[in-house]
């Protein structure tokens, strides 16, 4: 499979917002991230419905919602999604999981299963059919600029197992939480598809442009 970057928004300058989008288009980025936090599901709150409509508008590279929000199936409706656009919900954070991965599909995206760092593997395997990827938190989400979970690099390793050994090689592993250049290697190593870019990898800005930032993250996840 291709190796994707998926751009953290929470991470982007909100007031050099064109500039950004701008240097994602020009290096070819994959996907936008868009964290959608609540200060229920995780003790923070982000972006919201207003900026998703923002970037569908601004920008054609497709949106990977990141949903971290409690009773996902009732909030869907708030968001502009659709074709090519991947949204991703926990599965703790809801008691119909399937009923909130088939309403996504209906709109054309792609659905993801995300679990955090110490969620066990086990409830992906009844929801296999309906999802497109796995979203393995390498942090506890909330905030950005955390350091990475040392046992998350094994759940990569165990999640790709299982999708294999189930039939499910097509099923994407995206990976998110201290995505830096040194440790999107070993993720990539492990399995994973999709590397959620922050502070700790593109938006360095002291170090290097965005643009230089997301080639030098597409070789690290290559090599």
């Amino acid at each position: 499979m291709n190796k994707e970057i998926s751009l953290s928004m929470m991470c982007a300058d909100p007031l050099r917002l064109e500039e950004a989008l701008n240097a994602f288009k020009s290096a070819h980025a994959d996907y936008l991230h868009v964290d959608i936090m609540d200060g229920r599901f995780v003790p923070n709150i982000t972006l919201g419905t207003d900026y998703c409509r923002i970037l569908k508008k601004s920008s054609d590279i497709p949106l990977d919602i990141h949903l971290m929000i409690e009773e996902p199936e009732n909030r869907l409706d708030w968001f502009n999604f659709g074709p090519g656009d991947l949204v991703s919900v926990h599965v703790e954070s809801t008691k119909h999981l399937q009923r909130v991965l088939h309403a996504i599909r209906s709109r054309g995206a792609k659905p993801i299963a995300a679990l955090n760092p110490a969620t066990p593997l086990q409830p992906l395997n009844y929801v296999l059919d309906d999802i497109d990827g796995v979203l393995v938190m390498c942090v506890n989400p909330g905030y950005s600029g955390q350091e990475l979970i040392p046992a998350t690099v094994q759940k990569i390793k165990d999640t790709r197992n299982l999708l294999d050994a189930s039939g499910h090689p097509d099923i994407r592993i995206e990976v998110d939480g201290n995505v830096s250049l040194k440790n999107a290697q070993l993720m990539s190593k492990a399995g994973a598809d999709i590397f959620v870019a922050g502070t700790s990898s593109v938006f360095q800005p002291e170090k290097f442009t965005l643009s230089e930032g997301i080639s030098l993250l597409r070789k690290a996840i290559a090599s």
